[in-house]
C-alpha cells in the first residue's frame, strides 16, 4: 500500500522527514512546501536526488493561510510540520479539518497542551496528531516510554540529550545544528521535572554535573534546559519518585550562556535604548547567530538515559545509550535524523493506523519498543543495558 505524505517546512529537519517518507514510507508523494518556493524546490531536489525516486515535489504555501494549507493537505494522509512551534496550533486545526495525521516539532510546552485539548475533534475525524516531536523532547520520550513497558515499577529517571559539532573549536565549543529561537527558548524559564513524586519547576541552567562518555566525546557538562519532557511529569506525578531531563555540551559551555541569560540578553520584552526600541533577543540573536553557525554538517547526536526500578521484584538498572554521527553517504547530519525522523517515523506509523487516534502526547501515541524497532530498521544503534 502506498501514502502521499507532507512537510511544511523545507529547512533542515524537514528534509530528513520527506527522505524518511520516501525511504521507508512506501511513498506515493511527497510534497515539500514553503513560504520560499526556491527553497522547496532546492529540498525535493535533494531529497529525490538521495533516493533516486523523483516522487517529493515542491509546492509554495503560505504557513498562515488555514484555507491554503487545508487545500494542501487534501487527500494527504500524514504531514510533518517542521515550521516554529508559533505555528503548530492553527496547523493542527487545519489537520483536523482536512482529516490528515499530523506531527510536529514542538518547542513550546504551552502550545502542546493548547493542541491536545483538541483530541476529542482529532479522534472523531480517525486521525492522529502527534505534537512535540524531534529529539528531546520527542525519541527521548519514546525511549523512557520503553522503560515504562519493561518495568513493574520505577523509582528513577534521569535523562541526558545532545547535538554537538565532532570538533569542537574555541571559544564557542559549540555550533547549532537547529533553529536559534529554539536554542534561547530552551535555555530560558524553567523546566518541569518530577522530584519526590511531585511536579517540580526547575530554573534553567541548574543542576550542574559532569557526565563521562566514550571516547572522542570524553567529559560533557550537564545542565537544565526546559521543555525536553514536554508534558510527560504531568502525567507521571506520583508514579515516579524522580524525572529529570538535562542538556550536554563540552565544557564551558554553560558558563558562557548563563552569563548571556544573566544579562538579560535571552528577555524578548522590547528595551528602549538611545532612542530606539530592542528587543534583547532579537539583538543577541543577531550577534551570536554568525559566531555558532555550523561550520561543518560534522555533528554527533547523543540520547543517554538512566533508570531504577524493580522487574519481577529484583531492583534493577536500565541505561538506553544513542549516539549517532553524521552519515557522510546520505549528507544528513545527527540532528536531522533523530529529530526529523523520529517526526516522521510517527507519521507512517499514523498512516498505517498503528497510532492512538486523537490529539495524544508522544508517549501515549505508539509504543517506545515500536519507535526502537523503527529506528533500528534505519541502521540506528541504540543500545540497552540491564542489570
Amino acid at each position: 500500500m502506498s501514502y502521499n505524505y507532507a512537510v511544511i517546512g523545507s529547512g533542515r529537519q524537514g528534509i530528513a522527514s520527506a527522505y524518511d517518507f520516501v525511504k521507508y514510507g512506501e511513498a506515493a508523494k511527497v510534497i515539500m512546501a514553503d513560504i520560499n518556493f526556491d527553497a522547496a524546490k532546492d529540498a525535493a531536489g535533494k531529497v529525490n536526488g538521495l533516493t533516486g525516486k523523483p516522487i517529493c515535489e515542491p509546492v509554495e504555501l503560505n504557513v498562515k493561510d488555514n484555507n491554503q494549507v487545508i487545500s494542501l493537505l487534501t487527500n494527504i494522509d500524514s504531514m510533518v510540520s517542521a515550521v516554529p512551534y508559533k505555528f503548530n496550533l492553527e496547523l493542527t486545526k487545519c489537520a483536523i479539518k482536512s482529516k490528515t495525521n499530523m506531527t510536529d516539532l514542538g518547542g513550546n510546552t504551552a502550545i502542546v497542551k493548547e493542541q491536545i485539548k483538541l483530541n476529542n475533534e482529532a479522534k472523531n475525524n480517525g486521525i492522529s496528531i502527534v505534537p512535540d516531536c524531534g529529539m528531546d523532547p520527542g525519541l527521548n520520550i519514546s525511549l523512557i516510554s520503553y522503560i515504562f513497558e519493561i518495568f513493574d515499577s520505577i523509582e528513577e529517571i534521569k535523562s541526558y540529550g545532545a547535538g554537538l559539532p565532532q570538533h569542537p573549536v574555541p571559544p564557542w565549543n559549540y555550533e547549532l545544528y537547529f533553529n536559534l529561537n529554539g536554542l534561547t527558548n530552551e535555555y530560558y524559564g524553567n523546566a518541569i521535572f518530577i522530584e519526590n513524586g511531585k511536579v517540580k519547576e526547575v530554573p534553567c541552567f541548574d543542576g550542574f554535573e559532569v557526565i563521562d562518555f566514550p571516547e572522542p566525546l570524553g567529559k560533557l557538562e550537564a545542565a537544565v534546559t526546559s521543555g525536553g519532557l514536554s508534558t510527560l511529569p504531568y502525567e507521571l506525578e506520583g508514579k515516579i519518585k524522580t524525572l529529570t531531563n538535562k542538556t550536554l555540551r563540552y565544557p564551558g559551555h554553560w558558563n558562557q550562556f548563563k552569563a548571556y541569560s544573566q544579562l538579560g540578553l535571552f528577555d524578548e520584552k522590547p528595551l528602549f535604548f538611545n532612542g530606539c526600541q530592542i528587543s534583547p533577543r532579537e539583538f543577541y540573536h543577531f550577534l551570536i547567530g554568525p559566531k555558532i553557525k555550523p561550520k561543518s554538517n560534522k555533528d554527533v547526536g547523543i540520547i543517554s538515559i538512566l533508570a531504577k526500578g524493580i522487574i519481577n521484584g529484583e531492583n534493577k538498572n536500565l541505561k538506553i545509550e544513542l549516539i549517532d554521527y553524521y552519515d557522510e553517504n546520505t549528507g544528513l547530519t545527527a540532528m536531522q535524523k533523530l529529530t526529523g525522523w523520529h517526526a516522521s517515523v510517527i507519521s507512517i506509523l499514523s498512516a498505517q493506523n498503528k497510532t492512538v487516534k486523537g490529539a495524544v502526547p508522544v508517549h501515549q501515541a505508539v509504543s517506545g519498543k515500536s519507535i526502537i524497532e523503527e529506528f533500528r530498521k534505519r541502521g540506528l544503534i541504540i543500545k540497552i543495558e540491564l542489570g
